[in-house]
């Protein structure tokens, strides 16, 4: 997609180092973005100074009890004028100079509506979530829509905002992110925009880095809240079975496992495979939890103080 205007959308929070590694190598980009839009929780942690030596560079400030995976991002498209919104977040790292233009060549197809990029394990990244980065993020492209479905289920919707490009005339028609979401704002707009007729790309070539060493109580955490936001949303969620890819990619961890030799690994494999498990099916119960049992199962406690408030 040539001459269009790209803007980059990332909300942070305590930003750091990491964060100015970042607009470092956005600044450095071959297609460079129009304006970079920094929604920022709570003013007090944001550096003064920061900003200084980037002239493409805006921040917008709101309160934590304000912030919303979905409602957050929502505002900075609408702060947008651009064609397409890449979403990013603060910890991933473009590998090279070309993530912009290698997201935008995906729109180069006029059916694709969302394009998302490969995500790369970072340094110190374990040997069993280096799988799982390659396992969720192969080497090759692809484009799914509709006629995907049947085989691929629920990861036909898959899309990241860790990075993801979006049309933001697509956006807007289809209402954007959902205004209050736990997690998963991503995905539920790219089932919604695959409903649509529209396609979502994923750019193989377009490199971040990116990963977590996550325990297996924080996948626990991490799949309850995914679990939720799917179950709140049945219109774009309901009907598809999402258990038969975690099935696949514990069976192929475990065999990686024994390929390199690491039998030991397989421990690992499975007990975070049964935090994911244990998550997402209680994830998908919670309606019928206790709010204290909700409050220690989330990662996200403050938005169910917003939905009891």
């Amino acid at each position: 997609m040539t001459h269009c205007k790209v803007d980059v959308l990332i909300p942070v929070y305590r930003p750091g180092a990491q964060l100015e590694k970042l607009l470092d190598r956005l600044k450095a980009q071959a297609y460079p973005a129009d304006r970079i839009i920094l929604m920022n929780t709570e003013e007090a942690y944001f550096p003064s100074g920061l900003l200084e030596k980037y002239e493409n560079v805006e921040v917008h400030h709101l309160k934590k009890e304000d912030f919303d995976h979905g409602g957050t991002r929502d505002t900075g498209v609408w702060l947008s004028r651009a064609d397409i919104i890449i979403c990013m977040t603060q910890d991933a790292l473009p590998a090279d100079t070309h993530l912009i233009s290698e997201l935008l060549r995906a729109f180069d197809d006029s059916s694709v509506w969302a394009a998302y990029a490969r995500q790369l394990p970072r340094k110190g990244c374990r040997e069993v979530e280096r799988y799982t980065r390659s396992f969720n993020y192969p080497a090759e492209s692809c484009v799914k829509g509709l006629a995907d479905l049947g085989t691929l289920g629920v990861k036909t919707y898959f899309c990241s905002n860790v990075c993801a490009a979006w049309r933001r005339d697509k956006y807007l028609e289809f209402g954007g992110f959902a205004k209050r979401s736990i997690f998963n704002e991503d995905m539920i707009l790219a089932g919604q925009l695959v409903q649509g007729g529209g396609k979502i790309a994923y750019c193989a070539d377009a490199r971040v880095y990116h990963s977590h060493n996550y325990s297996a109580l924080q996948q626990f955490h991490r799949n309850f809240d995914l679990a939720v936001s799917q179950t709140m949303h049945p219109e774009v969620f309901g009907g598809l079975r999402s258990e038969s890819e975690g099935i696949r990619l514990v069976e192929k961890s475990l065999r990686y496992c024994m390929r390199i030799r690491k039998p030991w690994l397989m421990l690992q494999v499975l007990t975070q495979s049964a935090g994911k498990f244990l998550g997402y099916r209680m994830g998908q119960r919670y309606e019928r939890l206790p709010h204290r049992v909700i409050r220690w199962c989330t990662m996200n406690p403050t938005f169910w103080e917003k939905e009891n408030g």
